[in-house]
This record gives structure tokens, C-alpha cells and sequence, in this order.
């Protein structure tokens, strides 16, 4: 009888010490899947970002992706001269207005917008594009442009390690918007058209 009794008890302690090894290895799962997910997000290249400001009751509201310097050359180099850039890493850069705002003594309605750039060394072409929700410019057509405005680049000594967007307001009626990203900054000024 003590035999069958010792018996059952090894088989327990046997079933025991299995299952314990199974939860472990599957904690240990868990527990690398955590810290996967974990790095690749500490890993995001180009991390999701926005600026917004409120002047009055108008909201101007600027989504996108922020690409990184990593001692490359930028304008010229990574992105073309005279070409069509979305304006940020991955989708196009979109802004979006609750109210109409006049752009360089242009109006541009309240709504939302692609935004794209065409960079030069002495100029750069501003864009709002009425497709905003697109992949990079895989899908940018001209014609689809509701406003252009040509502004003067800024170069500075410093570089701006990362793409940063600036929506500034100067008073109850104007605001500034600017770009900035490694040695270059736009900016264009705008006011609330009513």
C-alpha cells in the first residue's frame, strides 16, 4: 500500500516539475515578446508628431511624420532639388483648418489638406493639396493642387536633427507656420480671413 502511495506521489511531483518548466519557458515568451515590441518602439525612425495652435477660434492643426538628420545631406542629397517632396517620412504631411485663412493674399477654405514642398537651394515651392490621405507622393497629382506659394528658405549653421513643424500665432488674427529639418527652415505667414 506505502509503494502505490509513494508511487502516485513521484508521478505528481513529476507532473508538477513539467508543467512548472512549460510556464517558465512560456513566461520566457511572453516576457521577449514584451521587450520586442518594447525596442521597436523605442526603434521608430520617423516618429508620428504634430503642432497645432488656436488663434481666435481657428484651429490649424499639422500632422507628420519626423524624419532624422543622421548625418546625411539632406536637401540636395536624400531629396532631390525641383522635386516634389511630401514633406515629412511615410504618409503626406496633412494640415487641416476649421476656419478659411489667407495665405501670401490667397484663401485657403477651411478644411483638410496634403502638404507638400517642392525644395530648391533659393526657393521652395509651398503646396495644399486637396488629397490629403495619401502614401508618401505615390499618389500627388498637380491637379489636385488648390494653392502654391513660393517662399525663401532660411540656412543656418546649426542643424535641426530632426523634422520639426511650428504652427505660431502672432496675435488674434495671424499666425506663422515653419518647417524646419537639418540646416534649413520655411516659413510663411497667414491671417484669419474673417
Amino acid at each position: 500500500m506505502n509503494n502505490i502511495f509513494y508511487l502516485a506521489f513521484l508521478s505528481l511531483l513529476f507532473f508538477a516539475c513539467k508543467n512548472n518548466k512549460q510556464n517558465q519557458s512560456g513566461d520566457q515568451h511572453q516576457n521577449h515578446k514584451m521587450e520586442e515590441t518594447t525596442s521597436n518602439s523605442k526603434k521608430t525612425q520617423s516618429p508620428h508628431k504634430y503642432a497645432m495652435a488656436m488663434i481666435a477660434d481657428a484651429h490649424i492643426h499639422i500632422d507628420y511624420s519626423a524624419p532624422s538628420v543622421k548625418g546625411r545631406i539632406i536637401y540636395g542629397g536624400l531629396l532631390a532639388y525641383g522635386e516634389i517632396w511630401q514633406s515629412g517620412a511615410h504618409n503626406a504631411t496633412w494640415i487641416e483648418t476649421n476656419k478659411d485663412i489667407i495665405i501670401n493674399e490667397n484663401l485657403l477654405k477651411a478644411g483638410k489638406y496634403g502638404f507638400f514642398t517642392i525644395p530648391n537651394k533659393d526657393k521652395w515651392t509651398i503646396i495644399f493639396n486637396k488629397n490629403w490621405n495619401q502614401h508618401g507622393k505615390d499618389d500627388y497629382n498637380e491637379n489636385d493642387d488648390v494653392l502654391r506659394i513660393d517662399v525663401t528658405p532660411e540656412i543656418s549653421e546649426e542643424i535641426t536633427e530632426q523634422l520639426i513643424y511650428q504652427v505660431e500665432k502672432l496675435n488674434d488674427k495671424e499666425g506663422i507656420i515653419s518647417l524646419s529639418w537639418e540646416k534649413v527652415s520655411v516659413s510663411f505667414p497667414f491671417m484669419l480671413s474673417k
